[in-house]
């Protein structure tokens, strides 16, 4: 057996319906137990996803948000839903919008968790499930795993297969010689992660929103457009994924099962990496970083997947495959396989011939902000393994060089160990995130309530966790005394500016 088989099977079991019913579980668990915060606090996601500022150790919520997103929104967004409605049917769309709003308890908790028990590393905030694993858990061993899988799967089988996506499409779109694309893939790239956690998210808050708002712009275009279908198009969504439209009841075990891995990859909600980028985040209550980050599963799955759904189910330009192999129980593309050119045929019937370079570009940004994000998270987990080295920057260094020379060799190379390695790491590592999860529930609620108290209060939320029982968060301590510090010299400079008017 070789290594491609060794990891077909070892994903085999990674990625099985287990997996997807835990996900579905946990995210059914917390949602419940936080009073299906995803109504109730709409309006807090959306103004703690805008407001905040950076500070000298940490970024804005918003472009936490941005990294977060941008870690989430990927490939997978245009090839992913395209394939998930090739295997389960314009149903499986209803299932990912499902899973989305289930999807946001898990993204609160674990952004919630990241906040909790972030670490201060060489002037930055560090943090996510390998630092309150150890800090919450006790399980050292257990965080140290997760941060090898995590520094695996983000700085060397990742940004391979993100590269070759990007190298692809230019290559197909514009000719590009694909070396010439990862050269100029790894020199932007070199010159935003060396620019440390800031660059990063500058970049992310500035790009992100725009590529996403783009795309989903193009969806509305070709939504007016092809306006006369859309009413059917919903009832097919609907009709197919409550087993009502016959046609597909052959494959409505596959519509759910689809629908749900194509939101869990997608959004990647309870799997830990956005909860890396909740944790770089100034903010004075974890609970403000889990909403906002809580948003972004939206942003990703209610919007982007869903903008390449309405696409290619409002033109007709996709097809359904049927329950045995080789077989369609419709084939409105002959010879089209499923993945990004069902959603290049979808945009060729608004402009022909603006598929696949609209694609081309999309995917280059998809894909970049998808490798950017992976050079954070590796650094995370980097730091948090060397965090008492006294080699700590020369490491992190030497693992940024090394990112970027996978993504010249990615691009020119492709290889199904990769993709199976890739799947291995970030399955490993939401098990474990998973789990652990379950174990620090209590926090979580804690967290919640303490935060929906003060703002009944009336008053900011401000994070004292010795006041909860929540042990091992010693960095809130100075975060809380440099807030309570600004508050005390603004007072002072308020005071006297008024005494001063007094006295003209």
């Amino acid at each position: 057996m070789n290594l491609v088989d060794i990891t077909n099977v070892i994903n085999s079991y990674l990625w099985s319906v287990a997996m997807i019913g835990l996900c579905l579980g946990v995210g059914i668990f917390f949602s419940i137990r936080l009073g299906f915060f995803q109504i109730r606090l709409i309006k807090d996601m959306v103004k703690h996803l805008l407001g905040g500022e950076s500070s000298d150790n940490g970024i804005s919520s918003f472009q936490g948000f941005s990294m977060a997103l941008g870690g989430r929104i990927g490939v997978g967004n245009i090839a992913g839903v395209a394939t998930a409605i090739c295997f389960g049917g314009p149903g499986a769309v209803f299932w990912m919008w499902v899973y989305a709003f289930l999807g946001a308890g898990a993204a609160f908790a674990e952004s919630v968790l990241a906040q909790t028990w972030k670490q201060e590393i060489d002037g930055e905030y560090r943090g996510g499930p390998a630092y309150y694993i150890e800090k919450g858990t006790g399980i050292k061993a257990l965080a140290i795993l997760f941060a090898i899988a995590g520094v695996i799967a983000n700085a060397f089988t990742g940004p391979t297969i993100q590269a070759f996506n990007i190298a692809e499409a230019t290559k197909n779109a514009f000719g590009v010689p694909a070396l010439a694309s990862g050269i100029v893939v790894a020199a932007i790239f070199a010159i935003i992660i060396f620019g440390g956690v800031k660059r990063i998210g500058s970049f992310a808050e500035k790009v992100v929103p725009v590529m996403a708002g783009v795309y989903i712009l193009l969806m509305f275009i070709i939504l007016a457009v092809n306006i006369k279908n859309v009413p059917s198009m919903f009832a097919l969504i609907f009709k197919s994924a409550f087993n009502m439209e016959a046609v597909f009841g052959a494959i409505w075990g596959q519509t759910i099962m689809w629908g749900v891995k194509r939101a869990v990859y997608s959004s990647e909600a309870g799997m830990g990496s956005g909860a890396q980028a909740s944790a770089a985040a100034e903010v004075s209550h974890p609970a403000k970083q889990g909403l906002a980050q809580s948003f972004s599963v939206y942003c990703d799955t209610l919007f982007v997947c869903t903008a390449t759904a309405l696409m290619v189910l409002s033109t007709g330009m996709y097809n359904v495959a049927g329950p045995k192999e080789g077989t369609f129980i419709i084939q409105n593309l002959p010879g089209v396989d499923a993945g990004t050119g069902y959603t290049q045929a979808a945009i060729d019937t608004l402009i022909p011939g603006l598929g696949p370079a609209f694609i081309a570009v999309a995917i280059f940004f998809f894909a970049f902000t998808t490798i950017l994000s992976f050079g954070f998270y590796a650094d995370c987990n980097i730091a948090f393994l060397f965090r008492k080295n006294k080699h700590l920057k020369q490491i992190q260094v030497a693992i940024k060089l090394l990112l970027t020379a996978m993504i010249v060799f990615g691009s020119v190379k492709s290889s199904a160990v990769a993709w199976n390695l890739a799947d291995v790491g970030v399955g490993f590592m939401a098990w474990v995130n998973l789990i652990a999860l379950i174990l620090l529930y209590k926090p979580v609620i804690k967290i919640l309530k303490d935060y929906e108290y003060q703002k009944k209060l009336g008053i900011d939320p401000v994070f004292e966790p010795e006041k909860l029982g929540i042990k091992n968060a010693e960095l809130w301590s100075d975060i809380v005394k440099r807030r309570y510090a600004a508050l005390l010299e603004q007072k002072k400079k308020i005071m006297g500016e008024k005494d001063q008017n007094v006295a003209s």
